[in-house]
């Protein structure tokens, strides 16, 4: 093999690999929490968020930065003797990164991506919607002598 066959096949390499999402993009991502209970949002809980990449810990409202998977990321929060909730959401795949993938490199990032999970994103602000504790909601029916007005 010359010089020349070496060099061109080294540039035909690079350019295959260049809309691969994994080369240009990030494979971590900052998500923001937020808990709400009775159309008000609640402070101090505690929230893990977890994916088949791994598992990641934050109070609500907060701010933390995941790694991103194709999968689906499942947040459980928490706040003791308040209330509890949890909420799954999709990854969803960048349609650019995935012509890219396709036209550029014959598919082969998109495959790339996949594993490494750069070309997929999640919603940039997570909402979790929290369910009074049993205690909590027993404490609420007493105080309002067990009956609920609207």
């Amino acid at each position: 093999m010359n010089r020349w066959t070496a060099a061109a096949l080294a540039a035909c390499a690079l350019a295959a690999l260049g809309g691969c999402a994994s080369m240009a993009g990030k494979t971590e991502q900052l998500v923001e929490v937020h808990t709400i209970l009775d159309h008000r949002e609640i402070a101090g809980a505690g929230c893990v968020l977890s994916n088949e990449a791994g598992r990641w810990f934050v109070n609500a409202p907060g701010r933390v930065r995941i790694q991103k998977s194709e999968g689906k990321l499942t947040v459980h929060c928490k706040r003791h003797g308040v209330a509890e909730g949890a909420e799954a959401v999709a990854s969803r795949f960048d349609a650019g990164s995935l012509l890219g993938n396709v036209v550029v490199s014959g598919g082969l990032g998109y495959l790339v991506d996949r594993k490494t999970g750069a070309g997929f994103d999640y919603p940039p602000v997570l909402t979790v919607i929290m369910k009074p504790t049993a205690a909590q909601a027993q404490a609420s029916q007493g105080a309002s002598g067990g009956n609920a007005i609207y």
